[in-house]
């Protein structure tokens, strides 16, 4: 049975990303098994990899860097061998370069770019951004497969991922501004938005997740 591997870094609604993606596995039939893990081995020998992600950027990345060996498990497996990766949110975020919440902080650095809080135009506008939001796709990706433009989302933020290539967002929302709602290059994708919170819409992305092949 393939695995797949929930990164568990203290920082994550792990339970329901777990039930979800079991759930997509079951109703699409892809054979996984879901497999919550702060084992670097294992995450390294998964056949695929999600990284949730809930709070301030700084106390997510020390929280990966805390678990010994799994930011080099994490680079080995995705940019070494290719394995299909899932970034959730601040799981997300941490692709980017940098982060600026509370100061600067480095990122994983596989998504050139950076994260920074949202100005939405309009001030009447609170943040964080919560709730249900509507996607549009640029440009077709596997991850949005069958799924309609103005399909909708569950989003909780404070903060969005600006790419340096506009051609890595694959998917907006807006919000006082149009924002970049899920990125990506290659074997590598990430949501702003909670698949696991997104109902119908979320469980078609994480079956084609599990389905997809870079």
């Amino acid at each position: 049975m393939s695995i797949v591997a929930l990164i568990d870094y203290g920082s994550g609604n792990l339970r329901s990303a777990e039930k979800a993606l079991a759930r997509a596995a079951e109703e699409h039939s892809t054979g996984h098994e879901i497999v919550v893990t702060a084992d670097p081995a294992l995450a390294a020998s998964a056949e695929r990899i999600v990284l949730p992600g809930v709070g301030a950027f700084a106390d997510c990345m020390a929280g990966l860097k805390a678990l010994p060996g799994m930011v080099e498990a994490l680079r080995e497996a995705v940019l070494g061998r290719g394995v299909p990766f899932l970034g959730i949110c601040v799981g997300m975020q941490l692709l980017a370069e940098v982060g600026r919440e509370f100061g600067d902080h480095p990122g994983l650095g596989w998504i050139n770019g950076d994260v920074v809080k949202m100005t939405p135009a309009d001030p009447a506008l609170k943040i964080p951004h919560m709730g249900w939001n509507e996607l549009s796709f640029p440009r077709p990706h596997a991850l949005f497969a069958g799924l309609d433009p103005g399909a909708h989302v569950y989003f909780v933020h404070s903060y969005i991922i600006r790419p340096a290539d506009p051609g890595q967002v694959l998917a907006t929302a807006d919000y006082g501004g149009a924002f970049a709602a899920a990125v990506g290059r290659d074997n590598i994708v990430g949501t702003q938005f909670h698949p696991e919170k997104s109902q119908a819409a979320g469980l078609a992305l994480l079956g084609n997740f599990l389905r997809w092949t870079p």
